[in-house]
């Protein structure tokens, strides 16, 4: 049975009135607090078709009724405006981004503002090195058999490795080494760059090939074989400020979760360029978060996705401030990562 559009207003009206107050709904609040135009009598009909239909439920004995996941779902699908952040809260954002000195400093003030603006558990993936590419490759000579690789992606994520030479180099040669891996690697994907190491190997004239195959084995490894992914998050005492009713009864289900690295991963990591994600409750594949809600999206330079981002909360969320909020820092730290 589809809903008509009062039907609609009142299940908006019940999801704006439960996430303000936590208070289950009844009829009688929503006729003074909404202008619905109609009768406390007709409201009540509705919600009992809401509830019919799935979108509304009466918990324990209370008179009021609160919001299903289906009820959420359809609220956040057709009903919520995503609320326009104000410029002071713009602001803010810039503010508190721009000050940022280096990756990790972005990635640690991007998650806490999150945590505070959304009042939620904020997660933040890292770039990831699987999507990043290569900015620079610079050679550092420890001694004349040692050297120290720095890879710098566009992201500005950093890796770093010590390579032991079979034999002494001199410095030129380090300089001719520098000069052929960055005229071969700058620019490329990291997920592309093996059969380019290879071919660096092949290239290289005599004199510095034993060094190229040895420096080779180090820049896969530095490159394409270590992509450990790594996970910022705050803000999770914010998960107790409903109270346990949020979440069934027990906060313990999701902090387990939120202690996994893999699952974090999976919740924000997967994000697409440009679409906001919004999992709830149920929708969840991952059971110990069945009583939460995920938004989360992708950010990068300009187009490009490098990681994820979002918040994590109970169901009962605002989910149009959330979502605003999410995009918004999102799209401030594409632009830190772009203009760096």
């Amino acid at each position: 049975m589809g809903l008509d559009d009062r039907k609609l207003a009142v299940l908006r009206a019940i999801v704006e009135d439960y996430v303000a107050t936590q208070e289950p709904v009844g009829s009688k609040s929503l006729v003074e607090r909404h202008h619905l135009g109609v009768s406390p009598a007709t409201v009540r009909n509705d919600m009992a078709v809401l509830e019919e239909e799935g979108y509304i439920r009466q918990p324990h004995t209370s008179a009021g009724r609160v919001p299903t996941d289906r009820g959420y779902r359809l609220f956040v699908d057709r009903l919520s405006r995503v609320k326009p952040l104000s410029p002071a809260e713009r602001r803010a954002i810039e503010r508190f981004l721009v000050g940022a000195v280096d990756l990790d400093d972005v990635v640690h003030r991007t998650v806490r503002l999150l945590a505070q603006l959304t009042r939620q558990v904020a997660v933040v993936q890292y770039p990831s090195l699987a999507r990043s590419k290569v900015r620079h490759l610079e050679l550092v000579p420890i001694s004349t058999t040692r050297l120290m690789v720095v890879m710098i992606a566009d992201t500005g994520r950093v890796e770093q490795r010590l390579v032991e030479l079979p034999g002494p180099v001199p410095a030129d040669d380090v300089i001719d080494l520098r000069r052929l891996v960055n005229e071969k690697l700058v620019g490329s994907r990291l997920s592309e760059t093996p059969p380019l190491v290879q071919a660096l190997v092949d290239e290289a004239s005599p004199r510095l090939r034993p060094a190229m195959a040895t420096l080779s084995t180090v820049l896969l490894e530095t490159l394409v074989e270590r992509h450990e992914e790594r996970i910022a998050l705050a803000g999770t005492a914010n998960l107790t400020r409903g109270g346990l009713l949020d979440f069934q009864g027990s906060l313990r289900p999701i902090l387990e979760a939120l202690e996994e690295e893999v699952v974090l991963l999976k919740l924000i990591g997967e994000a697409e360029p440009s679409t906001t994600r919004v999992l709830i409750g149920d929708e969840n594949e991952i059971d110990n978060l069945r009583a939460a809600s995920v938004v989360s999206t992708g950010y990068g330079p300009g187009s490009t996705i490098v990681g994820g981002l979002g918040v994590l909360g109970p169901t009962r969320m605002d989910y149009p401030g959330t979502i605003a909020t999410v995009r918004a820092v999102a799209r401030y730290v594409g632009e830190l990562l772009a203009q760096n």
